[in-house]
């Protein structure tokens, strides 16, 4: 047996399965495309968690395409976090390529232009169905940790919240807990002190600083009604395919508090409300977060412990994470151990430090006597990348170098026409889109310190009343000073003394 056919049977025993899956390509051997060597994933494992890296122009975003294409075939609904704007066009089929039927020859697969049905979504300004969440939704454990808070403060915070469920003060927006912040250390001060125990000053400062640091990169328009549900996010269409949500984030970037707080806010949401799954056929719902060391880079130690325990926790409902950056590195090691599937694109070495992180993407990748790992790394080709996955059983597949398969949308972004008929035509977009703003703790606080000035208003008008009357009184029982003198003894006394020698 020579070494081509050892190889061919090494790749297809090492990724054969019994299940469902979806194939990303056909393996490589020493820079062939051996064609029917194909590697696959079996859906299966696919809530195991995965990792797309590679260097800028190396095909990161197109291999996510073709695994967003095709769990959308298999059924399954997928969320894509659309940080660079170039998702929209899996809405279209693809217009075709001389090259890409070259690759798809190679492969030994047919190639077929398709389009998939997508729900574009926004948290910003960007057009499209609007997710919101309300601050009571975050909860004050969640809200402490998005704002970095200290013990002391996280304290506070705890209060509030059970203030507001105490009194029915629904916490809905970034105003409502604003006003209640600022009612603690004034107006109510007295109540809450002796009800609750005293609030420092300091403390509400510090706190509202952080609110207005998120409100400052968008968070007025992230926090507020209607709250999105994130059952929504998992639906299918008409011909059984699952839907693509796209949410647009590509003015996002310069945000990355937003960002992370968005996104532990939905993990939390997805965790809370979707039941427990056990080992099934296929996940629930698969989400991509393109640019992921946005979440990463600016998160708190509160915050990065979050994530990975969400990450760990979250698979048992169904829900498969995958992680889209340029490094490895870029992701924290213990989120790192989580991810089973791992599509490793071409990494550049230009500098010492380069070839260094080079040598640590290898080594999350296992040994291959067709393989040299390190240097393939930086000879992969666009549209090529080093493949590992679980097969059924949970064991890692052999390392293939993988001709990845051409997308079968457009590999573009919609055009604003196109753009504004898939948004008119979404059956959310009404649902949600519509901003509501019912009496939550804002309108309720004004109304009680309304209610108190008046009080403290009337009471003072009361006190200077009462004050008015006291001095007048007096002003009328003080004795004229001149009559004082004449009806004095001592001058009656001198009257009578004078009278009396008179005569």
């Amino acid at each position: 047996m020579d070494r081509k056919e050892a190889f061919f049977n090494h790749i297809t025993e090492g990724y054969a399965t019994k299940g469902d899956f979806i194939t990303f390509g056909s393996a490589i051997l020493d820079g062939e495309t051996i064609k029917d060597a194909f590697v696959k994933v079996p859906l299966k494992t696919l809530n195991r968690h995965g990792l797309i890296a590679g260097a800028t122009g190396t095909g990161k975003t197109k291999s996510l395409q073709v695994m967003a294409e095709n769990l959308s075939e298999k059924g399954i609904p997928v969320l894509l976090m659309d940080i660079k704007g170039d998702l929209s066009g899996l809405a279209m089929p693809s217009p075709g390529h001389r090259k890409i039927d070259e690759r798809h020859e190679a492969i030994g697969l047919p190639f077929e232009a398709k389009k998939f049905p997508v729900e574009v979504l926004s948290i910003s300004e960007q057009e499209g169905v609007r997710l919101r969440a309300t601050i009571s939704e975050f909860g004050p454990v969640l809200l402490s940790r998005i704002l970095d808070l200290t013990e002391t403060q996280s304290g506070i915070v705890s209060i509030i919240f059970k203030y507001c469920d105490d009194n029915k003060l629904p916490l809905l927006d970034l105003k409502d807990f604003k006003k209640i912040l600022q009612y603690a250390t004034a107006e109510g001060k007295e109540e809450i002190q002796a009800e609750y125990g005293r609030i420092s000053t300091a403390s509400t400062g510090s706190i509202l600083r952080k609110i207005v640091e998120i409100e400052q990169q968008g968070g007025d328009l992230f926090f507020g009604e209607r709250s999105f549900d994130v059952k929504d996010l998992v639906r299918t269409d008409s011909e059984g395919k699952g839907i693509i949500s796209v949410l647009r984030l590509t003015d996002i970037q310069d945000k990355p508090k937003l960002f992370s707080t968005f996104m532990l806010q939905l993990l939390a949401e997805i965790y809370s409300t979707f039941p427990e799954q056990g080992d099934s056929g296929k996940p629930e719902l698969v989400i991509f977060i393109d640019e992921a060391h946005l979440i990463f880079d600016e998160a708190s130690k509160a915050l990065l412990s979050q994530i990975e325990s969400i990450v760990k926790l979250i698979r048992s409902k169904g829900i498969g994470l995958f992680f889209v950056t340029q490094n490895p590195k870029d992701v924290p090691e213990d989120v790192l151990a989580q991810l089973g599937l791992k599509v490793q694109h071409a990494l550049r070495a230009f500098t010492a430090k380069d070839r260094k992180a080079i040598k640590l993407a290898a080594e999350n990748y296992p040994d291959s006597e067709y393989y040299d790992v390190d240097e393939s790394l930086t000879q992969l080709g666009i549209g090529e990348a080093f493949v590992s996955v679980l097969n059924e059983k949970g064991i890692p597949t052999p390392l293939a170098a993988t001709m990845m398969r051409a997308p079968m949308s457009r590999m573009d972004i919609l055009s604003d026409k196109e753009l504004k008929q898939l948004i008119d035509t979404s059956r959310l977009y009404y649902k949600y889109n519509e901003t509501i703003d019912r009496e939550s703790a804002y309108e309720i606080l004004n109304e009680k310190i309304e209610a108190i000035n008046k009080k403290e208003a009337v009471e003072e008008k009361k006190q200077q009343a009462s004050k008015s009357t006291r001095r007048s009184t007096r002003k009328s029982t003080r004795m004229n000073p001149i009559l004082k003198v004449v009806t004095s003894a001592t001058f009656i006394r001198g009257v009578l003394g004078i009278l009396k020698r008179v005569m």
